[in-house]
């Protein structure tokens, strides 16, 4: 894939992934990239974020006609055949969506079985392995993206090490508390296992004329989530945690074992610190727009008025950082 895709990822749930994943992708299509968001998730929350209920159930619909991501590689799954491009939906000027799918999760035992045959050059294996790579790469041609946001549900399971191996790049959101640590304390030397294992297995499979993922995986960084914070310090109970977030990055993701970890607030590792957006949040869900979309007629008024500004500025500098890291040239100068 020559487009930029970075996988959103934690194995721990409930940090607010899918979330940041949509605002990102509304933040790239404001600041002028084009931005492909691909919903790997069996749940599907960031297809039911981007589209309307209405929209969704014909989608699912056995009659639809439209490739979700699971129809792109159910032939694979069914034994009928080899993937095909799924649907890249519009959803705004510079946004389009490849919409997940509840059934994705059917590929996840054959996902499971050909992971071993992928060592003994199984073109089969093969195919099915990278199928998820080939198709976001044929819904990123066909839309012309600058960028892919990848959504991930929290596990380390075939499916997700399928999807991660297909991403260049991988953002970590984390919550400063010990569930979180916790996850970053799996996820690095799985990921790294993963990696090894995939350079091998690509290496073996040279000559047989199947598009593979290179499978790197570059750790980018991460995103502190929701860290409740007054007097515009993080409360003791979050900053305990918070405080281990580097080293525990350093050390599991990275792989790097480091004596002069710096705080997070000085972390080149840390993309950013986003808050929680309590307030607005109901009114973005009512309305279906991201935080920083939200208008007086949607009741963001007065103080509310202030945190959309705020909530604006956070996420447009995380896409710039972002967008830095990939390389990938942000068009417009000024927030729209």
């Amino acid at each position: 894939m020559s487009v930029p895709s970075i996988a959103f990822f934690n194995n721990k749930g409930g940090v607010g992934k899918t979330s940041l994943v949509y605002h990102l992708a509304w933040m790239f299509a404001d600041l002028g990239v084009r931005a492909l968001a691909a919903d790997l998730d069996p749940q599907a929350n960031l297809t039911a974020a981007l589209l309307h209920d209405d929209d969704v159930e014909r989608l699912w619909t056995a009659d639809a006609g439209v490739n979700t991501i699971y129809r792109s590689v159910e032939p694979l799954v069914r034994g009928l055949g080899d993937v095909t491009r799924p649907a890249s939906i519009a959803v705004g000027d510079m946004l389009s969506l490849v919409p997940g799918d509840l059934a994705l999760s059917r590929f996840e035992g054959p996902l499971a079985e050909a992971w071993p045959k992928c060592a003994d050059r199984d073109e089969r294996a093969l195919r099915v392995t990278s199928a998820l790579f080939r198709a976001v790469s044929m819904a990123a041609q066909q839309d012309q993206a600058d960028i892919v946001l990848v959504d991930l549900g929290p596990n380390l399971g075939a499916l997700n090490r399928s999807a991660l191996l297909a991403a260049e790049y991988m953002v970590v959101p984390v919550a400063p508390d010990l569930y979180s640590l916790l996850g970053l304390r799996n996820l690095g030397p799985t990921i790294r296992e993963w990696r090894d294992q995939w350079t091998i297995r690509r290496e073996q499979a040279n000559g047989l004329g199947i598009e593979l993922p290179v499978g790197r995986i570059r750790p980018l960084g991460y995103v502190v989530l929701q860290h409740a914070v007054r007097l515009d310090r993080p409360t003791r109970a979050y900053g305990r945690w918070l405080d281990r977030i580097p080293s525990e990055y350093s050390s599991s993701v990275l792989g790097e074992n480091r004596e002069d970890v710096p705080a997070v607030t000085a972390d080149p590792h840390c993309l950013a610190m986003l808050k929680h957006y309590r307030s607005l949040m109901p009114m973005a869900l009512e309305s279906r727009k991201p935080v920083f979309h939200l208008k007086p007629a949607d009741g963001a008024i007065g103080a509310h008025a202030a945190a959309v500004t705020a909530a604006y500025k956070d996420f447009e500098r995380l896409a710039r950082v972002i967008a830095c890291g990939v390389g990938v040239p942000i068009r417009n100068s000024l927030p729209k």
